[in-house]
């Protein structure tokens, strides 16, 4: 579903993304995991098609794009076939609007539909994230943090895509609301077909959501592989470091001497 190929960004002189290159398959799902400014942003955009690659080659479902200014006709087949999905719901959505209003007004982008079609379609994607048809008639910031990643994702998949990108799209999240929103995606991918690409630092969440992880540091690709294999036996010691940093359970913060007598 998705080759990625050599793929290059430089901005001025600093090399953002250095040779990137992995495959994913229909219905797969990769994460692609590293620390700040390890270029994994960098990479999920200009698959996207929201950054131009300085080189190297993008295929989506056998249809390649080569570096090169992008026509809005091709961004807007690009936008069709990928969707991705950002950290904070709430600067992605008009607080003005309704959720209701924002997806719908996504619906009618992609595949235009009259209103009882419509109607039925929005109400459909708002199932799917486990909304129901009070919140959806809310603005923004009537709906959690949670409750908003969960229209912000209803929105990406109303275009129908067969690649959807989350970029640190947990992040912001409490941990528990993580956890509902990683279920949610694996509901998703199973429902609907899509392909899942994560972005993320945090390494604990990936066995969740993904059965192939790519470890990218400075740029460049440390590891590539299996789930179990990368994790449970990593061959970088950047990787067994990312592994290192995760708390394991039963783990507390250190707690300073207290001063009391």
């Amino acid at each position: 579903m998705l080759e990625v190929t050599n793929l290059r960004k430089v901005f001025g002189d600093f090399v953002a993304v250095d040779d990137v290159t992995f495959s994913l398959p229909e219905q797969g799902s990769l994460a692609v995991v590293g620390e700040s400014g390890s270029g994994k942003t960098t990479t999920a955009r200009m698959i996207a098609g929201l950054e131009t690659p300085s080189a190297g080659q993008i295929a989506v479902a056998g249809s390649g794009r080569r570096p090169g200014r992008v026509r809005p006709n091709e961004r807007r087949v690009r936008s069709g076939q990928i969707q991705m999905v950002f950290q904070d719901p709430y600067s992605s959505l008009d607080r003005r609007q309704r959720v209701y209003d924002a997806v719908a007004e996504a619906v009618m982008l992609h595949r235009p539909l009259p209103k009882d079609a419509l109607h039925a379609r929005v109400s459909e994607l708002f199932d799917m994230v486990g909304l129901d048809a009070r919140q959806a008639r809310s603005l923004p910031k009537a709906l959690s943090g949670g409750q908003r990643q969960r229209v912000a994702i209803a929105r990406a998949l109303a275009a129908e895509p067969r690649v959807l990108i989350l970029d640190e799209a947990i992040a912001a999240l409490d941990v528990s609301i993580q956890a509902q929103i990683l279920s949610l995606l694996a509901h998703v991918r199973t429902n609907t077909g899509t392909t899942l690409l994560f972005i993320t630092h945090d390494l604990g969440a990936v066995r969740h959501v993904s059965e192939e992880v790519l470890v990218m540091r400075a740029g460049k690709v440390v590891e590539y592989g299996p789930i179990a294999a990368v994790l449970d036996h990593p061959q970088d010691a950047y990787t067994r470091r990312l592994i290192d940093s995760i708390p394991k359970p039963g783990w507390k913060p250190r707690r300073t001497q207290s001063t009391d007598t």
